[in-house]
């Protein structure tokens, strides 16, 4: 989990797949927390991305760090918890003036059931089981 969490953080944006209807969609995202030994990433319920994860909560995300890349595919779950919430938005405080824990807007959810593969053009792939 922690080499997920410092492989997409030593990046700063990563970029999250989901499904709407029958298309891919595609966005650059930035947070990523660990809380209670889970990954968790942060939106908005306003936002396209929370309607396609509750459509299909599968996704990927990808980045890449200048030499090597990381791919994960896995299940996304939200956690309505204020704990999670708050952890979130202390570890990134900018995003303050936008979101609120106790807000209906801010949702946050952890990564599960996945595998994330970091892989690079001279080195054996690593997997991690999420």
């Amino acid at each position: 989990m922690q080499q997920i969490y410092d492989f997409l953080k030593s990046c700063g944006t990563y970029f999250i797949a989901t499904v709407e209807d029958d298309q891919p969609r595609v966005r650059p995202f930035g947070t990523i927390n660990i809380f209670e030994d889970k990954l968790y990433i942060q939106s908005g319920h306003i936002k396209p991305f929370a309607k396609q994860v509750e459509a299909n909560p599968k996704t990927e995300i990808c980045a890449f760090n200048g030499n090597e890349w990381i791919r994960i595919s896995a299940t996304l779950a939200e956690d309505t918890r204020i704990e999670p919430k708050k952890a979130m938005l202390d570890a990134y405080p900018n995003l303050r003036s936008m979101y609120d824990e106790n807000d209906a807007n801010t949702a946050v959810y952890y990564l599960k059931e996945g595998v994330a593969t970091i892989s690079s053009f001279t080195k054996e792939p690593v997997v991690v089981k999420i």
